[in-house]
């Protein structure tokens, strides 16, 4: 569905895998993707969920380790984290495994240069090497399931980290969801997952939008990052936020699921402090540096409009972003 470089087979899944009585009940969720290690964005969400009405029920989708190659940092993030309902990424597979042919097992598209590549290596040989002093949590984070099913409001949601088919798949990506031949499999997938809402992450880039199955309304979720500014200039997170109650503040951009509320929320964390707390980790001239610096203070060439994608039809292919 979306050429690329090879993918494990260990990471490696069938759509029908989530046809399972719900992992859990919610009646609100957060879908919390590509934390990457980010402290104050895991106080920012944290902090939402106080602000709600109702019971939240936190799911992290993966890749909530990348940044925090410190040990306190890794300890912290994955104690709070390993609290709540939890999947795995690449980089928790990759860094509890002693296997490092895969590299950090982003299985990129083909635009991904193999600079930006060799750079992801080099920072998950780094964060295994931080892992390996932390058994107890290494052995926690091998032991995560690749994929989550919930019942919001008796809707299901499937939760993963890439898409349908792998834990590092990339057809739920913002250029793959602009093709038609990818959007008549993964209607194919929706309906025989049995879920009508998929919360994703992985590919780095946010993008949202609504389809028609044989379930009915469905829709796709894939909130970019939490712990990173998905639009160009802004410097803020994103998570998904899926309930039977609206939110108690602005959502960027949302839809409805039958009675459920799907939207996309924005995680404003202290900025300042997360620049001083990742150039720690990674000063200029690192491979952590040189990929994701800039992202992180000015955000990515993408805007709001490339990811509400949820009252456009009929929208042509898009050019592929890189998600450096």
């Amino acid at each position: 569905m979306q050429p690329g470089r090879s993918c494990p087979l260990h990471y490696r899944y069938a759509p029908g895998a989530m046809v399972r009585e719900a992992d859990f009940n919610a009646d609100t969720l957060y879908v919390i993707g590509g934390l990457y290690g980010n402290a104050p964005a895991l106080k920012a969400v944290l902090a939402l969920a106080q602000r709600e009405r109702t019971a939240v029920t936190l799911a992290f989708n993966g890749d909530f380790n990348w940044f925090n190659s410190d040990d306190a940092g890794f300890c912290a993030i994955n104690n709070e984290v390993l609290r709540h309902r939890v999947l795995r990424g690449n980089v928790e597979t990759e860094i509890a495994s002693d296997d490092s042919d895969a590299g950090c097992g982003c299985a990129y598209p083909v635009h991904i240069s193999d600079a930006e590549v060799e750079r992801s290596n080099t920072i998950a040989t780094t964060l295994r090497e931080t892992a390996r002093r932390h058994p107890a949590l290494r052995a926690q984070l091998a032991a995560l399931p690749m994929n989550l099913v919930a019942a919001v409001g008796g809707v299901r949601v499937a939760m993963v980290h890439g898409d349908m088919e792998s834990l590092a798949g990339w057809s739920l990506a913002q250029d793959a969801l602009a093709i038609e031949e990818n959007m008549n499999i993964i209607k194919k997938q929706i309906v025989t997952s049995k879920c009508r809402i998929l919360a994703s992450s992985h590919t780095c880039l946010p993008v949202a939008l609504t389809l028609n199955t044989t379930l009915g309304h469905s829709a796709i979720f894939n909130n970019g990052a939490a712990g990173m500014p998905n639009f160009r200039g802004e410097q803020f997170g994103m998570i998904t936020r899926i309930s039977v109650v609206p939110a108690p503040f602005p959502a960027l951009y949302g839809t409805r699921v039958g009675d459920l509320h799907a939207d996309a929320i924005g995680v404003r964390y202290d900025h300042a402090r997360w620049q001083h707390e990742f150039l720690a980790n990674w000063p200029a001239g690192s491979a952590g540096h040189v990929s994701y610096h800039q992202r992180i203070t000015q955000g990515p060439a993408y805007s709001m409009a490339d990811a509400n994608r949820l009252n456009v039809s009929n929208r042509h292919t898009v050019r592929p972003t890189s998600v450096a």
